[in-house]
């Protein structure tokens, strides 16, 4: 295997470098991703305080997760329609004034009810979030979602430390400092985000629906409902048994956050691509299991309630990530619809899961409640292995280049358009002595560096007599239990054409292909280094990322990657 060369072309900024209204997002990002874990430390000062049981307390979840579910169904039908700015806005707008509401109430009951509103505010937000700061990023999408994975960290782990510091003081403070920070996000987000085209293509209001009638996707979903009973049986009921304060508990729900965070951008994609979606997802789910058989039999032993949930964290991370990643492999729908359908599954099973885990414990004992999330863990283990073969075919498939269609020798190559999904319209190598065989790939993306990679290819090219192939990579991009299709089919078509005609200009033999990926943005390589040694690539030509140092905390060296796994000459042109 030969060691990458490196041209003298000039890198791009850097991915700090984004205009305010990204950052405006990302902020709003951060305080939404607290939510996940900023009311734990304040449940048993609210059972406590509002004189209400367990059970009582955990219908704050219920009622935030299915009002959530049921409004994911109708958040594509309206983004669609208003536009993914003035989505945002409205969800930002009900959280801020739900969750003063909810500081505000002087009962259970009242707080309950003010946390279905909450929710409504966050299924619009959580739909339209990261395709707000991808449309919204400079210097392309990848930046903007590695500023996304960050808020997504930062929240998560900081979301049960501020609740904790918040509730020491009192257990409204949680809930007026979510109002004060998502108002701040909003009033930024009026202020800094541009205006932004409303999809081409609306979305009906029974898609969603519709879409669970394919069995991967509903299969998939099932799995995640399974999974976020337990997860949320968890992280609903075991405050009690760990009888701690709020800042303590705030201290220990910010270990879980910790781990969640880093094992979610970090650890499931390399997971995934050493082991398999479906290999992973099995042992995942079976000890999360085992966590929770622990927390059951150990259920009088703080310190093993407490040690079990931090470790659940690593757990939760990789769930999030590749039950997400497995639903985009499976799903033959468009990626917003999935998403939909995908989230009303999930968010029911985490609504229902804490209420019953309250009444269970109050018939049979805590130690039943945890048995109960544990088997819902255990029993999707066979629900998925009844959709491994859809997971596992999906997932070879995935990075297979789609075949060209021929055109007119005459026709220009900005003419390549009305494609279907499956298909690319480029013109394909010319005919002569290599017209099969090695080649010259130059991996193209629509970044500032395409043309200097292409410049390189045929360089190359023309020394060794080879021909090039233009390659580009559509991603579906997953983080934690979010996924986006930046780049449109038609976008990617002008990649191509642009890059072909370049090539054609100077002189050299050409084909293109059309690659995607599902997954985390190192996933590129992979995709690459198959094509690669599927076609026996002399050479491969990539650029470096533009983004700076600071991005290689989270967004791979496809470089090093690439270069692991293909035999291929690999030479960047940065």
């Amino acid at each position: 295997m030969n060691h990458p060369t490196t041209t003298s072309t000039t890198a791009g900024g850097g991915l700090l470098k984004q205009p305010r209204a990204v950052w405006s997002v990302a902020f709003a990002c951060v305080i939404s991703f607290m939510g996940i874990g900023l009311v734990d430390p304040i449940l048993p000062a609210l059972s406590s305080g509002l004189k209400a049981s367990p059970a009582q307390v955990s219908l704050l979840f219920t009622s935030y997760l299915v009002v959530t579910a049921v409004a994911m169904l109708g958040v594509g039908w309206v983004s669609s329609r208003i536009g993914s700015k003035w989505a945002l806005v409205v969800g930002l707008a009900l959280i801020v004034v739900f969750a003063a509401l909810a500081g505000s109430a002087g009962s259970i009951d009242g707080i309950i009810a003010f946390r279905g509103g909450w929710g409504l505010g966050n299924a619009l937000f959580i739909a339209t979030s990261l395709a707000v700061i991808v449309a919204s990023a400079s210097g392309g999408f990848s930046g903007a979602i590695i500023l996304y994975e960050a808020a997504l960290g930062l929240g998560i782990a900081a979301g049960p430390l501020i609740g904790g510091l918040l509730g020491h003081i009192s257990w409204r403070g949680p809930f007026y400092g979510v109002a004060v920070l998502m108002g701040i996000a909003l009033v930024a987000t009026l202020l800094f985000i541009p205006k932004l085209p409303k999809p081409a293509q609306k979305i009906s209001l029974g898609a969603p629906i519709a879409a669970l009638r394919h069995r991967g996707l509903l299969t998939m979903g099932i799995v995640a409902l399974l999974y976020n009973w337990g997860f949320f049986t968890m992280l609903g009921y075991a405050p009690y048994p760990m009888h701690l304060e709020a800042l303590q508990l705030g201290f220990v729900f910010t270990g879980w956050g910790l781990l969640v965070a880093a094992f979610a951008v970090f650890f499931a994609p390399r997971l995934q691509r050493r082991f398999g979606t479906a290999a992973v997802l099995y042992a995942n789910l079976f000890v999360l299991g085992l966590l929770l058989v622990a927390i059951a039999v150990g259920v009088a032993t703080p310190a093993v309630v407490i040690v079990a949930v931090i470790l659940s964290g690593a757990c939760i991370g990789i769930n999030n990530t590749l039950t997400t990643q497995a639903v985009m492999l499976v799903a033959p729908v468009e990626r917003s619809v999935a998403s939909s359908a995908y989230g009303f599954l999930r968010f029911i099973g985490g609504g229902l899961a804490p209420f019953v885990a309250g009444k269970v414990a109050e018939s049979f004992g805590p130690a039943a409640a945890f048995g109960l999330g544990a088997a819902a863990f255990l029993i999707a283990i066979p629900v998925l292995a009844s959709g491994h073969r859809l997971v596992t075919a999906a997932e070879q498939s995935a990075g297979q280049g789609h075949a060209p269609t021929q055109l007119p020798a005459e026709q220009p190559a900005e003419q390549a358009s009305g494609r279907t999904e499956a298909t690319v319209r480029v013109t394909p190598i010319e005919a002569g002595p290599h017209a099969s065989g090695e080649a010259v790939l130059a991996a193209v993306d629509a970044g500032p560096s395409a043309d200097a990679i292409i410049d390189e290819a045929c360089r190359i090219a023309a020394d060794r007599d080879l021909p090039v192939e233009v390659v580009h990579v559509r991603e579906t991009d997953v983080v934690s239990g979010e996924s986006i299709t930046p780049e449109s089919g038609d976008e990617a078509d002008r990649v191509l054409a642009r890059q072909l005609q370049r090539v054609r200009d100077a002189g050299r033999p050409v084909r293109a292909t059309l690659l995607t990926s599902v997954g985390d943005h190192a996933e590129i390589s992979v995709v690459l280094a198959g094509h690669a040694r599927e076609v026996g690539a002399h050479t491969v030509v990539v650029g470096r990322s533009h983004h700076g140092p600071l991005a290689h905390l989270t967004d791979a060296d496809l470089v090093t990657l690439l270069t692991a796994d293909t035999e291929a000459d690999v030479v960047v042109a940065s």
